[in-house]
């Protein structure tokens, strides 16, 4: 069965060729490429947005914002959740 319609991969790459578009799409990759890291860590390890904040004394709303995009995480914050998942948190300044 084929899937109608475009993928998500194509709009990008098209919308990547505007450089307004691209220069604010870069801007953000370090906060998305975090926030995918989390889920998959968090969903590894079978750990519900409700207990990763619990384990961080924070509400679960404050994770789920976190994780839909909508929520602008300090460093300490990024390093309790690192921490709360057994990792650590690692910033590079290229």
């Amino acid at each position: 069965m084929t899937n109608p319609g475009i993928s998500f991969e194509k709009i990008k790459d098209d919308m990547l060729k505007d450089n307004d578009f691209k220069t604010e799409y870069e801007k953000l990759k370090p906060r998305y490429e975090a926030i995918e890291q989390i889920i998959k860590i968090r969903k590894e390890q079978n750990i519900t947005q409700s207990e990763l904040a619990k384990r961080i004394g924070t509400q679960k709303s404050n994770i789920s914002r976190l994780e839909s995009g909508n929520y602008n995480p300090s460093l300490d914050f990024l390093s309790k959740i690192a921490e709360s998942l057994g990792k650590s948190l690692s910033v590079q300044i290229k």
